[in-house]
This record gives C-alpha cells, sequence and structure tokens, in this order.
C-alpha cells in the first residue's frame, strides 16, 4: 500500500523527517518498504501484516504516528448542510442475510455537478495508485483510503421505479455486468445489491454498469455497508475479480465507521460538486457491535516484557492509542474500539506496550529458572510401545480426522446409531471434510482401496488416532482409538511361504499385542456389526468390558470402497486398553527340562466358542499348563448334528523337573473333567 505524507499530514503533525519516521514505524510493527519521491510529495510504500487491515486507512495511520511520536491526533470534522426532506421517502433498504451483511447505510446527495476533481484530490489518488474518474468516484475512493471504509455511489435515477435496496443472495445462473464492462455470472452463494428486481452490485467487490455515475448524473445514493470477509473473499475468488474494496473487505472493516464514512463522503460532494444533501442517514444495522474491555495486569506487563513500566507509563502509552482506560487498582480497565479487531486478549494489549515503548529499549536477557531434562509421561511411553508392537506386522498410516457425512452410509450404518452423531465443522475447505470422524474404519478402508488401484495386494496397516465425539455443551470428547486392517496374502518367512491375511491373522496380531502389553483377561465374543460380515467378527472384551471390535468386513462394505478382495480389520479403545493394562514388569524363568505336548479333539456343541474352551482349559490346567492352541475344527461324518470336533494342542512344562507321564497325565484328566461339564466328551 502507498501513502502520501503531505495527505498523511492533514490528520497528524509530522515534527521528523521521512527516514526517522519511517524507522520509527517499521520498530512498531508498520513495515516501511521503500520512501518515493513524487511531485513534491513523499510516498511510503507499507507492507503491512495481515492482523492490520486497519492500517490500510490514513486515518488510522494517522493513529500509528500519533502514538509513536506523541503528536495530536487531527480527525476531520463532518459538517454537512442538509434539506429538510427525509431520505426514507426516497428510497428503502432491506438486508435478507444480515450474516453476509451486518450494516447497510445510504446518503443521497440531488443535483450535484459532475465534473473532473480539483487538483489537490487527483494528486492524492495518483499518488496513492489510484487513476482519477470524475468527482464523485474521486471522492468515494478518497474516503475509502482515508478511512478504509469502500464506498459505491449509484445513480439514483437508474435504480428503478420501486426505489428499493435489498440485499440478498443471488440465484444460480444470474447474471450482472460490472462497471469493468465484463458479464459475471453469479450462484446462491454470492451476495449482491439489487434494487429490489435485479442485481445493481456484486456485494464488496464492484458496482454494476447498469446504475453506474456517468455524465447524466445529478442524483447520487452513497452505499457504506459492512459485509462478511469470508463471503466477500470467495465471491471475489469465484468471479475472478479483486478490487481495492474487496481487498479491504476480506481484512475486515469496521462495522462501526461505516456512517463517519458516508457522511464524510456527502460533505466533501457538497464541497465539490455542490448539490443538496438530503435530510438524515438511512441506516440499518439489526446487531449493533459494541466496543469490548480488556482488563490489563500492569504486574503481567512487566513480568512478560522484562521492563519496569510504571502505571503511569503504561496507562499513557494505551492513551496515545486513542483507548479508553480506567484505573482498578494496580490493573487498568481498556476498551477496545472496534477498528481494532486485533486486540482481543490481554497479552495484544502487552504487544501495544511493547511497541510503544520500543522493542529495542526492551534488555536481552537469558531466561532464568531451573532447567529440566525433557522426557516421555508413562501414556506416552505406552503409545510408543503399541505402534513399535504393531509395526511388527503392519505398516502405520495417518488419515484425515475430516471426513465426508456419507461415509456412513458406504459403511452400512443406520441411521440412528450413535457413530452418526458427528461433530460438524464451521467452515470446511470442502464437502470431502465437512465432519469429524467417529471411528478409524473408513479410512483404512480408502488406504486399501487407493493401495489396490495401484496394483499393491499385499496390505497390512494400522493407525492411532483421535475420533471425536459430540457433547451437548463445549468441545467434543476425543478419543484415542487404534484402528487396524489386513487384506491380501503375505510372505511368511524368506522361503516365500504365503500367509493369508484374514480375520485368524488379524485376531493373532491382536494376541500378541495384548500378550505384550501384560493384557491376560481378554477375549473374542461372537458380535454383529453392521459392517462386518454377520458370523464373522466379535467384539473384544478385556476384564469383561467391551474395548472394540474385530472382523472380517462386510462385502457390500467393501463393494462400496471399490475393494475387490477380501478384508478384515479391528478397532479398538487406547485410552480404555490402557487404564486395563498391567504395568508390573512379567518375569518368568527360562527353564532347562524340556515341555511335553498332548492332542486332545473334543466333540462338544456347535454354540460352545472356542475361546470359551480354551479358556476353560487353562482355568483348570495348573501352571505347568503353559500354552493352548486350537488347531482344527470339524463337522461332518462321525460327528453328530449340531456338534462340532475342536482338536487342541496342549504344552506341559516345569522349571524344576523333567515331568512324568503320571503328572500330565492327571492334569489332563482334570481338564477333560471339567470339559464335561461345558457338554464335551473326549473323541
Amino acid at each position: 500500500m502507498n501513502i502520501s505524507l503531505n495527505w498523511l499530514s492533514k490528520y497528524v503533525d509530522i515534527n521528523i523527517d521521512e527516514k526517522e519516521l519511517a524507522h520509527k514505524l517499521t520498530m512498531a510493527g508498520v513495515a516501511v518498504e521503500g520512501i518515493e519521491a513524487a511531485q513534491g510529495d513523499q510516498v511510503f510504500e507499507l507492507d503491512l501484516t495481515p492482523n492490520r487491515g486497519d492500517c490500510l486507512g490514513l486515518i488510522n495511520i494517522a493513529r500509528e504516528v500519533a502514538a509513536i511520536t506523541g503528536e495530536k491526533l487531527n480527525i476531520p470534522l463532518i459538517d454537512i448542510t442538509e434539506n429538510n426532506e427525509d431520505i426514507a421517502d426516497y428510497i428503502d433498504i432491506e438486508i435478507a442475510d444480515t450474516d453476509l451483511c451486518p450494516r447497510y447505510a445510504v446518503r443521497i446527495i440531488k443535483n450535484a455537478e459532475l465534473k473532473p476533481s480539483p487538483e489537490w484530490l487527483q494528486e492524492a489518488l495518483i499518488n496513492s495508485g489510484i487513476r482519477p474518474i470524475n468527482n464523485i468516484v474521486d471522492i468515494t475512493n478518497y474516503v475509502m483510503l482515508e478511512t478504509n471504509q469502500p464506498l459505491h455511489a449509484f445513480d439514483y435515477d437508474l435504480l428503478g421505479d420501486n426505489k428499493k435496496i435489498l440485499i440478498r443472495r443471488a440465484t444460480d445462473g444470474e447474471k450482472i455486468i460490472t462497471l469493468d464492462d465484463n458479464e459475471r455470472n453469479l450462484d446462491k452463494d454470492m451476495l449482491v445489491i439489487t434494487d429490489g428486481d435485479k442485481p445493481i452490485a456484486i456485494a464488496g467487490v464492484m458496482g454494476g454498469l447498469n446504475t453506474e455515475i456517468n455524465d447524466k448524473t445529478v442524483n447520487i445514493l452513497i452505499e457504506s455497508a459492512n459485509f462478511s470477509a469470508i463471503s466477500v473473499r470467495k465471491t471475489s475468488k469465484k468471479v475472478g475479480l479483486r478490487s481495492d474494496a474487496s481487498m479491504r473487505f476480506e481484512k475486515g472493516v469496521d462495522v462501526n465507521g461505516v456512517i463517519y464514512a458516508a457522511n464524510r463522503a456527502s460533505q466533501l460532494i457538497q464541497e465539490l460538486a455542490g448539490g443538496e444533501v438530503v435530510g438524515g442517514v438511512l441506516d440499518v444495522y439489526p446487531k449493533v457491535l459494541p466496543n469490548h474491555h480488556i482488563t490489563l495486569r500492569i504486574k503481567k506487563v512487566n513480568d512478560l516484557l522484562g521492563t519496569n513500566l510504571s502505571l503511569d507509563e503504561i496507562e499513557k502509552y494505551l492513551l496515545n492509542l486513542n483507548f479508553k482506560v480506567e484505573r482498578k487498582g494496580y490493573n487498568l480497565f481498556v476498551e477496545i474500539p472496534t477498528y481494532r479487531p486485533d486486540l482481543e486478549i490481554e497479552v495484544d494489549l502487552i504487544e501495544e506496550i511493547a511497541r510503544l515503548y520500543g522493542y529495542e529499549n526492551i534488555a536481552a536477557t537469558l531466561p532464568q529458572g531451573t532447567t529440566s531434562q525433557g522426557g516421555l509421561d508413562e501414556y506416552q511411553k505406552y503409545k510408543k510401545k503399541v505402534t513399535a508392537i504393531l509395526s511388527k506386522y503392519m505398516y502405520e498410516v495417518v488419515n484425515y480426522s475430516f471426513i465426508n457425512n456419507h461415509i456412513y452410509d458406504k459403511l452400512l450404518m443406520p441411521n440412528d446409531s450413535d457413530l452418526r452423531q458427528v461433530v460438524k465443522v464451521a467452515n470446511p475447505l470442502s464437502e470431502e471434510q465437512g465432519v469429524m470422524r467417529t471411528l478409524l474404519l473408513s479410512g483404512l478402508l480408502d488406504n486399501i482401496s487407493k493401495n489396490l488401484a495401484r496394483q499393491n495386494n499385499s496390505l497390512s496397516f494400522f493407525e492411532i488416532g483421535s475420533v471425536f465425539m459430540p457433547k451437548s455443551e463445549g468441545l467434543p470428547i476425543e478419543i484415542l482409538k487404534i484402528g487396524g486392517i489386513v487384506s491380501g496374502q503375505g510372505e511368511i518367512n524368506w522361503l516365500k511361504h504365503n500367509v493369508d491375511y484374514d480375520f485368524f491373522y488379524l485376531k493373532g496380531i491382536l494376541e500378541n499385542l495384548f500378550f505384550e502389553l501384560g493384557v491376560s483377561e481378554y477375549e473374542f465374543v461372537a458380535f454383529n456389526d453392521v459392517s462386518y460380515h454377520p458370523g464373522r467378527n466379535a467384539k473384544i472384551l478385556i476384564k469383561g468390558q467391551k474395548l472394540g471390535v474385530i472382523g472380517e468386513v462386510h462385502p457390500t462394505v467393501l463393494e462400496n470402497f471399490d475393494i475387490k478382495q477380501k478384508a478384515s480389520a479391528f478397532e479398538l479403545d487406547l485410552d480404555a486398553l490402557y487404564k486395563l493394562t498391567t504395568t508390573k514388569a512379567r518375569l518368568e524363568t527360562i527353564t532347562k527340562y524340556p515341555a511335553v505336548e498332548r492332542d486332545i479333539a473334543i466333540i462338544i456343541a456347535k454354540d460352545i466358542t472356542a475361546t470359551r474352551i480354551v479358556n476353560d482349559i487353562k482355568g483348570n490346567g495348573t501352571s505347568l499348563l503353559k500354552d493352548v492352541i486350537v488347531f482344527d475344527i470339524y463337522t461332518g461324518e462321525q460327528v453328530p448334528d449340531g456338534y462340532k470336533s475342536v482338536a487342541l494342542k496342549l504344552k506341559f512344562q516345569a522349571t524344576e523337573k523333567t515331568l512324568t507321564e503320571g503328572e500330565v497325565n492327571e492334569i489332563v484328566k482334570n481338564i477333560l473333567s471339567s470339559l464335561n461339564e461345558l457338554g464335551g466328551k473326549l473323541r
């Protein structure tokens, strides 16, 4: 942005040379990139930070200069002679969408004379990089540069018979020819100014050709309004048009500066173009934005800056910024004007104190206090251990927490499922990232689908990530989960013998995870999760508490994700798992005595699960029973209807001696006796 020093000096006395002023502004955070001479003037090229959009107006730059130098601020006073008419008899205003247009005000000037602007006005615009057009348009641009409030001048007589301004969203397919003589296509997400019927301006971007100021214009309607920064930015990008006005609205314009700018423009038009200013301002402002307040603690200022500033000194800096300040003991109660939206909390005010005191005056000091070596807490160590264990079998992936709400349809989730109760993103980048995920499965299925599309058929992934459950008030509940998925086949060793990546392979990974974490009281109980194959999924219980689910993914779900081979997945609550994990180290003596193995086959009812059989055997096998492995389940000939044959391998071992045949037989006898109570018989 370019600013003229001659113009700036109208609002604040400048008693230092341009180089010193440039240095002081730069040190205070308003960077001056260069100084150029122009027609007896000096022009500063400013590089503003995004949070200081207010400095796009010269009056606000003057406020900065006044605060830095201590000089008096001279804001132009408004002096308008109005006629006896009422503006409400000339125009009506309606805002259909107050979220996109919080405020809209107009003034009307009759019988104005259109002509070239005086030399001083043209020179001010040229030095600021704007081409003069005529006195009316030049005045609106002049006031915009002065106040940072964009204005637009309409030919009042071209506003149609209704004499009404309606601010509404455009309709899809609606069109407007803008002042640059280009036709623009509009849609329902864009805000337009209309004459009650057709668009006459794209709100905050550019006016329409159909109501522009022209050689025949005598009656003028001045628009001074406030539009949503997000709306203007999106509209400007869609129509491919960025103007001085849109740039300012995108950065944020003071909603309470609307009336001053409208009055200032009317005053200048009356002075430079003659005419009558119709009595009153028509101002639609449904929800007034008040100034907000910040309590500033003097001790906090000095602690944070490393200074020893007094209450009087700090108060002086704030008063120099033209803020209202009230003393409350050793604190200051500061009223922040709405033209400074960058000041929200106490530390923002402390930064203002630092700017005016001078960063160069703050002595460089080393941090004081004791330092300690950083380290991981127990939960962080636990997560790293889980990652290390799963990494032996699977590749870790990281997916976005933002998903498309339609994912739940692809996962066959019923409409009343708790998992459909999602946290919606207020301003999503796209519909694909419109809600926060409540499960990890969808991301893992996407990983499988994308890899299969690239001919990677042997797939094994896991993710440790957060899911988000909404609350009636406040922030959502964030839960850390582990999810895993396998599909295809993998090499089990260097001989390239393949192993199927199926439900049982995945279950084995989980059992190894539980073993290494010290989780012993777990079981897999038949379940019916809608996203998994009926009869091929189970809930994961630890100490009787459900922590997750494991199973073969439902064929329809696989089809919805364009996956053409079977896949199995699990999802587990890591936070809950941590609370149920044994943290004590488990020590086992390495025995030098051989193990004894026995194979048994049991005929038992089909509804008795293998997990229940194994748990029953472990409960009756004494400490000498080291392992139980199911290696076959058979139904068919020689097995009665409604029953199955379960073959198990039992491993016995002692630490102090070699077990005898009789000792092993006695333990097996107790095991078989217990299985008989379950209805099982030795085959």
